[in-house]
């Protein structure tokens, strides 16, 4: 069967237990190009073929992964992160049940959460928001709509923005014409987890500068909100005195 599995954001050490398991014990592994870090490769079993799906047609991955199930082989198809997010699995899932071939799927840390843990952040602060935007520029694959960048501007999430470094200008643009401020608060994170991860945070308006300046232009997650400052926000009532849980009684 193919085993799909979400290698982690990129620190060799963040896919899950499952996930390296599968990978240990595979025998055809078709990774997701640059954005998997190679060294979990160096656990495949000796004799394992292993392709770069940033080579491949959709097609070829399936021909790939169908004949090696056809041949009684375990096969992992490897993608960055969490494959649920911008994996693009839903139409290889769709292709496999056509060949009547079973699949599963193994979860993993996305870069979102390795970009918050970069920064050490929280995305969720109460007084400050309780929502999180995980969206993309449009680019080759457009966006419906109602979801362009100017629309979802005005709401005031946490925006973390996937698939978009290759055009911050533009990002900045789009955000200013929704109506953010240009001194709302932005953090980039490069390769997040990673050995030659880069960081920095700046306001709306410098944002192209400052990417250029750190020489980032792919490969990049952009978080926009007032919650990257951290700062201003309300302490959860889960842990005040006054609190009752179905654990723990209210202390008056």
């Amino acid at each position: 069967m193919v085993h799909f599995v979400g290698a982690g954001p990129g620190a060799v050490d963040l896919i899950t237990l499952r996930g390296q398991k599968f990978v240990e014990s595979a025998d055809v592994i078709v990774y997701a190009g640059s954005l998997v870090n190679p060294k979990i490769l160096e656990s495949a079993k000796d004799g394992a073929q292993i392709y770069n799906s940033a080579l491949l047609t959709l097609d070829e991955v399936i021909d790939i992964m169908s004949k090696a199930c056809n041949e009684g082989k375990e096969v992992v198809r490897l993608h960055t992160g969490d494959p649920s997010i911008y994996g693009a699995i839903r139409e290889q899932m769709d292709e496999l049940e056509k060949l009547k071939i079973d699949y599963d799927v193994t979860p993993g840390v996305s870069s979102f959460c390795g970009a918050a843990a970069a920064l050490e952040m929280e995305y969720t602060l109460p007084g400050i928001t309780q929502s999180v935007i995980i969206t993309r520029m449009e680019g080759k694959t457009p966006v419906p709509e109602n979801e362009a960048v100017e629309k979802l501007a005005p709401i005031g999430a946490s925006m973390v923005f996937f698939l978009s470094a290759g055009d911050i200008k533009g990002l900045r643009d789009k955000l200013l014409a929704g109506g953010k401020s240009p001194k709302s608060v932005c953090a980039v994170v490069y390769k997040a987890t990673w050995d030659d991860e880069k960081k920095f945070i700046c306001r709306l308006s410098e944002l192209p500068e400052k990417a250029e300046e750190y020489g980032i232009n792919k490969t990049a997650l952009i978080i926009v909100g007032d919650v990257v400052m951290q700062s201003g926000y309300e302490k959860s009532r889960l842990y005040a005195p006054d609190f009752e849980t179905e654990f723990r009684k209210a202390k008056r």
